[in-house]
């Protein structure tokens, strides 16, 4: 099997330098995961192409190719058959052999690729195997604009050869070719796609987690982490980073303006993973915003945000629209993550602000204690990608209770403004209210022969609090679901 690759149209017209560079990484890539398959697969290039050739009893070519179109930098991939130069005559013969079946009743073109000096054109090429196919192969007719099948033969100085099939790569740049960038991941449709958007434009990307409900969340992000790096980056090492950020959510519900609650979180991200980055040496910041998605991604506020640090921000999906990220996770196959990832519900302001303005912003960040955020930046734990997946510890099962028993104690974990809103009253069991980010704290100090039933509104929040506990130790910890 003979496959021969060509860089996407971006890399073509580099200067020499930074094509030689380019090239030189996807070669690179493309030997890195093909011998994962077969060591004996051989890949050679020039400053164009790149070709791949696997002895008659590698893997299946399918495999092959399913892995190539996967390798950011790719724009096509074709399988060839390549031959001596004995005539034109030949070459329609070769034609005729490979494509009679294929052409049947249906349109077709020939296009002729020529290097080298010949004493024919590759018009006359076109011609010439065009009227062969025509004529013998059963084809409804020539059609030089839209054909049905194209019928592609590239000829180099002595030797020639036919492209049975085409295939599609995934386009971008090499992995490795641009600079590395920190990507702010949680699971989501949204920075998935945005996670996988960058990988594909040939960036190579760490990503990092900030963990604001637990173990259950943590490990569904390390899922769709090493699923996105083991089909489209997996040519280059990557960290995943965890940050524990509950403590600087609780500082933020302590001291900071409900209104300003969403926009103060995401500046003490963009402030922690700033730092994070240039400690692995990453020149940008990735999130999955876009444009009025949610109040903290009005024009205004994005603008507010981006104060924080002075860290480049990208956000791929700025202009695309819910529907459009939905379809191309579907695509890329992180949808089916993301519509079973907890969504953490912790930090929802009543009227959130749309229209910050920054000194009133700094002016409630002023009222925090700046160790909640260096106490989360240092409590960082890493570990690369393609290690993500070994010490995985599934979730704790975490039993849903319906009607309690008559000592159970009911912990109520919304924030009081919420509880003040909705009171949770029972008639035979104690409400505790203690609001989830003083759940930790004050849980050592209740009496351990008791059973606590965590509750919340939409049951999120109580889940991964209570899968969280009961990982850490705590058998006595159940959730409350009247009605999830």
């Amino acid at each position: 099997m003979k496959l021969l690759i060509r860089p996407a149209p971006e890399v073509t017209i580099k200067s020499k330098p930074v094509r030689r560079h380019q090239m030189r990484h996807l070669r690179q890539n493309i030997r890195k995961l093909l011998k994962q398959l077969d060591e004996r697969i051989r890949v050679d290039g020039a400053w164009d192409r790149v070709v791949v050739t696997a002895p008659a009893d590698a893997p299946d070519p399918a495999l092959v190719i399913e892995n190539l179109r996967r390798i950011p930098g790719i724009s096509t991939i074709q399988e060839i058959a390549e031959f001596p130069l004995r005539g034109l005559d030949d070459m329609a013969e070769r034609a005729l052999a490979a494509f009679a079946g294929r052409l049947q009743g249906r349109s077709f073109a020939v296009r002729a690729r020529r290097q080298g000096n010949h004493d024919f054109r590759s018009d006359q090429v076109n011609c010439h195997v065009g009227r062969v196919l025509l004529e013998r192969s059963g084809a409804a007719r020539v059609d030089l604009k839209h054909p049905e099948v194209l019928v592609r033969i590239e000829i180099q100085q002595d030797s020639y050869h036919i492209a049975h099939h085409r295939h599609r790569g995934l386009g971008g740049y090499p992995l490795g070719s641009v600079e590395s960038v920190m990507t702010l991941i949680s699971g989501g449709y949204d920075s998935s796609v945005a996670a996988y958007l960058m990988l594909r434009r040939g960036i190579r990307s760490h990503f990092l987690f900030f963990n604001l409900g637990g173990t259950a969340h943590e490990v569904g992000v390390r899922q769709v982490v090493h699923y996105l790096w083991s089909r489209y980056g997996a040519s280059h090492s990557a960290k995943f980073i965890s940050v524990p950020f509950e403590g600087v959510v609780a500082e933020i519900m302590r001291s900071v303006n409900h209104r300003h609650w969403g926009v103060v979180l995401k500046r003490q991200m963009l402030r922690a993973a700033a730092e994070i980055a240039a400690r692995n040496n990453a020149a940008g910041l990735v999130t999955g915003d876009a444009v009025a998605q949610v109040s903290s991604q009005t024009m205004t506020n994005l603008n507010v945000v981006d104060r924080a640090c002075d860290q480049v921000v990208l956000r791929p999906l700025i202009a695309m629209d819910k529907e459009e990220i939905i379809r191309l996770a579907t695509e890329i196959g992180t949808e089916a993550f993301a519509r079973n990832m907890p969504e953490y519900c912790g930090v929802i302001s009543q009227k959130p602000v749309t229209r910050a303005k920054l000194p009133r912003i700094e002016s409630d960040e002023a009222l925090m204690d700046p160790q909640a955020l260096a106490d989360a930046v240092a409590g960082r734990s890493e570990c690369p990608v393609d290690q993500l997946m070994a010490p995985l510890v599934t979730p704790e099962e975490v039993e849903m209770v319906t009607t309690p028993a008559l000592g159970d104690v009911i912990i109520d974990l919304r924030h009081p403004s919420e509880g003040e809103r909705s009171p949770l009253a029972l008639t035979g069991n104690p409400v505790m209210k203690i609001p989830f980010y003083q759940l930790s704290e004050e849980l050592a100090t209740l009496p351990a022969d008791r059973q606590y039933l965590l509750y919340c509104d939409r049951g999120t929040m109580s889940r991964l609090h209570a899968g969280h506990l009961r990982a850490a130790g705590y058998d006595n910890i159940r959730v409350y679901a009247p009605s999830y």
